[in-house]
């Protein structure tokens, strides 16, 4: 696991001192002694004023680096992008030479719904891919043990190739075991747990950004090392954070210190990095344990380095050194000041984070900083439209997996079958309602509430509006508005009687609070009509399979994000035809074209602030509860009074597509990779 301690001479640099972030000590940058001193108080500065010619590359040669890939670990659309890109990069312009290899951990353990394991050089990973590995290297990672001991951690890489992408894998199985800890909380899972060594999420991609940093430093220094030497590196969100700062910052410190040739150092700060920021409301932070990841990542450079790593001036007081946010680690925070580019996921998102402080938190400066000269973009993430789309194999599988249920193919030709799904729908939900022993057969880790049976309606399923959503459950993605504006909604249906009552079908993997709430509202709908409350069907846990047959029926998508960077969920759901219900937030907005292939909300709120909208529609809608209720009403008057209106958005949606090269998102990235524009 680990061997020796550092060989580094302790006395030449000095590590931060315990509690050296609790003093709340003013910043003071010293006049810098030398030349390298100077650039690394200057750098932030010259990084978010784009001050640094972008280096000419006839063929780019990438490594991306994330915690998440669709094929091995994925937890969201951060893992999707991290295979979908690099496939469809390759595919395109694999041709002239360009090439994006991914670089992720090699995750072992089982967390009770995600199982990975490797045995006999093969790979299992937790998403039921399987690959032969290929062992390419060893390097030694010095990071800093419980007791704050900096000592080297083994860190072995394999390799593979899976659908045209070359895959690195870092193996270590005390940072990267996903076998949870007694004390995980509930809401961590995948790579996220705190696991049974004692790492949790921060720690695990502090190691992570370290350990790639040394594989590089090992390719551009080792002869011997068989990996390509890439020319550019794209950061996947804060997971490896602190790249930029370990390329830029320790390089010049340790050259300073005549620890690092200055050719080598020379050649590592040269190589780009362009940071992806998936969403600003994951960064990696962890006050507590502030020192000890510090000297971790920085070793004995870890004083000289904080001490000068001087922000751009901004309005923030909390943002002034580019390696803390008032005195915590945050492991964003380096690569939001010191990376070449910046790129969100959307264009909408870009103006929401670099215009509001509750989408950009401490980085809003900093992001409207590096929008003003052009070392921010955004770029409207992709999918390939053959796998979201209605798939006659995958509709096969699903009715294989559920014992013999009937869904049938379909497309925007064909879209009377989909009624067809809405039926076989309903008999399923009513037999998982009815029968226990198929349910913990089939979908044992989905927890149903009080599911009813609604059988009896399949054969009026075409008249009967279905909404679903089958998100996590977190706070982004506002189930508890959706409940509120629901329980609004079910207030005009308090008499019985009413003819072709929807169905609402809710829930997915995540916390118990927001299934309360959902709980909550099942309970209150039955209180006031059990005719309509029983069409109200609300989950806790996700199945791929049950998912993909919710979106084959349903007509309408759900999702009332209180911020939703891009979103491919309602891709997704487009593609099959489900109408997207949306708030009017990041790339919602540049995906959704309202009344024409979904819905969005008049106006949108952040707290009190109008986001989105009129002045008009805000003063008199005033929350985000009652622009979604007015939006749920537009959307059932049109169903009801409006069938070919439904009809023809479906189709719209439904041809629709969102993939990396039709979209045009492919060469925007292109651009970005070869000439560093957006």
């Amino acid at each position: 696991m680990f061997a020796k301690v550092c060989l580094a001479d302790e006395n030449s640099f000095k590590m931060l001192p315990e509690n050296f972030n609790r003093k709340k000590t003013s910043l003071h940058y010293p006049l810098p002694a030398s030349s390298r001193i100077k650039e690394i108080q200057n750098l932030g500065r010259q990084q978010c004023l784009g001050k640094k010619s972008w280096p000419e590359a006839e063929k780019i040669k990438a490594w991306m680096i994330s915690a998440e890939t669709a094929l091995f670990m994925k937890t969201g659309g951060l893992g999707m992008v991290a295979s979908e890109l690099p496939e469809a990069y390759n595919r395109v312009y694999g041709a002239q030479g360009d090439d994006i290899k991914v670089v992720t951990p090699l995750y072992v353990g089982d967390t009770g719904r995600k199982k990975a394991f490797f045995e006999e050089g093969i790979y299992y990973g937790a998403e039921g891919r399987s690959q032969k590995l290929q062992k390419k290297t060893t390097i030694e990672v010095p990071f800093c043990n419980d007791s704050g001991k900096l000592v080297q951690f083994r860190v072995n890489v394999y390799q593979c190739r899976a659908d045209g992408v070359d895959y690195l894998f870092l193996e270590n199985d005390r940072f990267f075991s996903i076998t949870p800890h007694a004390d995980n909380p509930d809401a961590q899972g995948g790579c996220y747990v705190y696991n049974h060594n004692g790492i949790d999420e921060v720690e695990r991609f502090a190691f992570f950004s370290k350990a790639v940093y040394v594989l590089l430093k090992d390719v551009f220094e080792n002869s011997h090392n068989p990996l390509e030497k890439p020319n550019l590196m794209i950061a996947n969100d804060w997971h490896s954070g602190e790249l930029s700062g370990l390329l830029k910052y320790f390089t010049l410190a340790q050259e300073e210190e005549g620890f690092l040739d200055a050719a080598l150092a020379f050649k590592l700060r040269a190589v780009p990095v362009v940071h992806i920021a998936h969403h600003l409301g994951y960064q990696g932070w962890d006050y507590k344990n502030t020192q000890r990841l510090m000297n971790s990542i920085y070793e004995y450079a870890s004083s000289l380095v904080y001490k000068n790593a001087k922000a751009v001036k901004n309005s923030n007081p909390r943002t002034k050194n580019t390696l803390l946010v008032f005195d915590s680690y945050n492991q964003a925070s380096c690569n939001f000041h010191l990376a070449d580019r910046i790129v969100t996921v959307s264009k909408n998102y870009m103006e929401e984070v670099s215009k509001f402080l509750d989408f950009g938190r401490d980085f809003r400066d900093i992001l409207k900083i590096r929008k003003d000269h052009r070392t921010f973009f955004g770029i409207v993430n992709g999918y390939d439209k053959w796998k979201i789309s209605p798939n006659a194999e995958k509709i096969e599988q699903i009715n294989k997996f559920f014992g013999g249920t009937k869904f049938v193919f379909y497309d925007e030709n064909n879209l009377m079958r989909k009624d067809d799904n809405k039926a076989e729908f309903f008999r399923l939900l009513s037999r998982l309602a009815r029968d226990e022993n198929f349910k913990q057969e089939k979908l044992p880790l989905i927890d149903f509430y009080n599911f009813d049976d609604i059988g009896f309606e399949a054969g009026n399923a075409a008249k009967i509006p279905v909404f679903c959503a089958t998100s996590r459950l977190v706070e982004q993605k506002g189930y508890d508005i959706a409940a509120n504006a629901i329980y609004r909604l079910m207030l005009k249906y308090k008499k019985s009687g009413v003819a072709n009552l929807p169905v609402f079908i809710m829930g997915g993997a995540g916390d118990a609070k927001y299934f309360r709430f959902l709980k909550k509202l099942k309970d209150d709908a039955m209180k006031l009509n059990p005719e309509a409350g029983r069409r109200i069907f609300v989950f806790r846990g996700y199945k791929d399979e049950f998912a993909y047959a919710v979106q084959l029926a349903a007509d309408f998508y759900m999702m009332p994000c209180r911020f939703e960077p891009c979103g491919l969920t309602q891709m997704e759901a487009m593609a099959k035809g489900a109408l997207p219900v949306a708030m009017s937030t990041g790339g919602l907005v540049d995906t959704i074209c309202d009344g024409t292939d979904g819905f969005r909300t008049e106006v949108f709120f952040v707290k009190k602030e109008r986001i989105y909208g009129s002045n008009l529609s805000a003063s008199r809608l005033k929350n985000n509860v009652n622009a979604y209720a007015e939006t749920i009403e537009k959307v059932l008057d049109a169903f009801y009074k409006s069938p070919e209106k439904i009809a023809e958005m479906k189709k719209n949606a439904m041809k629709k597509d969102f993939s990396w090269e039709a979209g045009g998102m492919l060469k925007e990235y292109y651009n970005l990779f070869h000439y560093g524009i957006g």
